[in-house]
């Protein structure tokens, strides 16, 4: 295994290499663009990069379905730091072209929902084609098949364009969230402020499964911060369910919750345990607590021995 390459959603230039950036050990590792999600995680799975990063949601389009299907299948993977980047875009174009030649546009599909509005304002006309990421968008304007890519102002100089126009959102708190994937390993020590991921299927559908389900993270007080239903690819109606939920591994409220869907469900794939990047502590609810798990404990132990109330 290569310890020292990072992949990431490429080409050079892409949100998530800036996302990338950010992280200090960025500084320290080589950074190997991949053509997609789907190609990023399966070289982690390979051994030819020791981590990827992939976005896997947006504030105003959602989950990143082709992160959450990789993550949900094949040979597992765990994510170990989460990345929040602020998102805006430029329009890309090459040198001399005026807003008023602009006829075709390209982008990545999640942009698309986040510049809608400024298009129909500015562009009514232009026809939009999806590419496989704002980068490879910019490189096609590059090679002159569109007039027109909403990109990062950053990938500007890579590809020999200019930003026509700047801080473009529809949406100005627009976020993306980015996972670091690895190969399934220890996880990193609770720090307080905590997020787990998991997925989960149901063993059969009937009225109120899913609520069966919820109630294990519902009864110990575990707050999800994001669930999201993608078909198995088994038939229609068949779901699994992605969440995040705040609290680590170790909180024994998000430890019984897990064991709980464990005993019910027919599959449940962890995700891992990992900081949150905006350190927002959960609010713990009274009778939820380790300590107060503890104390239960004991208590039982008591009834059991006969030692009984204290």
């Amino acid at each position: 295994m290569s310890a020292t390459r990072y992949t990431y959603l490429g080409p050079e230039g892409t949100f998530t290499e800036a996302a990338l950036r950010t992280l200090p050990e960025a500084a320290t590792r080589e950074l190997v663009p991949s053509v997609s999600v789907p190609a990023a995680l399966d070289a982690v799975r390979s051994g030819a990069a020791a981590a990827a990063l992939v976005p896997i949601e947006n504030s105003v389009e959602g989950g990143v379905t082709a992160t959450l299907d990789e993550l949900a299948t094949g040979t597992p993977l765990m994510i170990y730091r989460e990345v929040l980047l602020p998102i805006a875009f430029a329009l890309l174009v090459r040198p001399g072209t005026a807003l008023t030649d602009v006829k075709t546009v390209t982008g990545h599909p999640v942009a698309q929902p986040q510049v809608r509005r400024w298009l129909a304002a500015n562009l009514p006309d232009a026809h939009w084609e999806s590419a496989a990421s704002n980068a490879d968008g910019a490189r096609l304007v590059q090679e002159g098949r569109f007039e027109g890519a909403f990109a990062g102002e950053f990938a500007a100089p890579l590809y020999g364009l200019e930003p026509l126009v700047t801080d473009i959102h529809d949406a100005s708190s627009a976020t993306t969230r980015f996972v670091l994937v690895g190969r399934p390993g220890r996880t990193a020590a609770p720090t307080g402020a905590d997020k787990t991921s998991s997925v989960f299927w149901l063993a059969d559908d009937h009225p109120g499964a899913l609520l069966e389900l919820l109630q294990e993270f519902a009864v110990r007080g575990v707050n999800l911060t994001r669930i999201e239903s993608r078909p198995t690819g088994e038939g229609l109606g068949q779901y699994c369910f992605s969440v995040d939920a705040e609290g680590h591994i170790t909180d024994r409220r998000v430890s019984e919750a897990l064991m709980g869907l464990h005993r019910i469900c027919p599959k449940v794939r962890f995700l891992g345990s990992y900081p949150r990047a905006d350190k927002v502590a959960p609010k713990v609810r009274q009778g939820t607590s380790d300590a107060e798990f503890s104390e239960a404990a004991d208590w039982l132990s008591r009834c059991l021995d006969g030692r009984g109330e204290q």
